[in-house]
């Protein structure tokens, strides 16, 4: 089983571990692409870019602007009739899913990636799936974390922090994100 299959289902990953180099190796090439995507203001070339990236093709109707961040991007899928508005990171390691219809505004941070909170176990890393749910808007500087599900229609105020789901039309927000009104 390669590293990123042993991340996706739950294991810890320490630096040492000698597959490790392999995680580097893929953030690397990923890096260099970037610097492509971020420099092009052709739409062709950028969804060339963007499928070499990630392996997938950019819906037409989909929009991701620059200049944007990921860390793997094979991990990546993004469904019909998005707006990723610009500088948002992605952190994919884990695996983020976006269905349709789903609005981003800018500085947003999917970060599926993380740290033990013990110490001595720091210099490792795991990995949990981010789903962001059809129809969702996600404000300005949102951060959500590891392991969280965003539901149908939902929106994440500007600012917030997502440390758990988020049920099917609500509004979340605050620090940790918590429901402020159902939809």
């Amino acid at each position: 089983m390669d590293i990123f299959q042993r991340l996706k289902n739950g294991e810890i990953i320490s630096f040492s571990d000698p597959d490790y180099k392999i995680i580097k190796k893929k953030t690397s090439r990923t890096r260099s692409l970037q610097v492509e995507l971020n420099s092009t203001s052709d739409t062709h070339d950028f969804r060339k870019i963007w499928k070499k990236i990630t392996g997938n093709e950019l819906e037409t109707n989909t929009t991701v602007s620059i200049p944007f961040q990921i860390n793997i991007g094979t991990s990546t899928v993004i469904g019909k009739n998005v707006f990723i508005n610009s500088d948002c990171t992605f952190l994919d390691l884990g695996g983020i899913t976006i269905e349709d219809d789903v609005l981003i505004a800018p500085k947003v941070s999917l970060l599926t990636e993380g740290h033990p909170v013990e110490p001595e176990k720091r210099n490792a890393l795991f990995a949990k799936p981010i789903l962001i749910k059809r129809n969702v808007w996600i404000g300005a500087g949102a951060i959500i974390l590891p392991g969280v599900t965003i539901g149908e229609n939902a929106i994440v105020a500007a600012g917030a922090v997502v440390s758990k789901d988020v049920p099917d039309n609500v509004i979340v927000g605050g620090i940790p994100a918590r429901i402020l009104k159902n939809i």
